[in-house]
């Protein structure tokens, strides 16, 4: 990263694109815990069902909000090369 100063145009682009990184991840983590925990909210299932949708939804969501946010960035820094 010792490059020298960066402009005003490196610096916008790259927060429009954390901005993006970021707004993808939660519409895609809340997408894909829908599709898991859905059924937990739609159907009566047993407690015990019901809570272990609820906590997989939970955390494949936010692995993958992880991993689009990484994917993004990565994606970004590898264009500006």
């Amino acid at each position: 990263m010792g490059t020298g100063r960066r402009s005003q145009a490196e610096r916008d682009a790259i927060t429009v694109e954390i901005g993006y990184a970021l707004l993808s991840a939660c519409l895609l983590g809340g997408v894909v815990f829908a599709a898991v925990a859905g059924p937990a909210v739609v159907w009566s299932l047993p407690p015990a069902v019901e809570g272990f949708l609820l906590a997989a939804g939970t955390v494949v969501a936010g692995a993958l909000a992880g991993v689009r946010v990484v994917h993004v960035l990565w994606r970004h820094a590898a264009r500006r090369r």
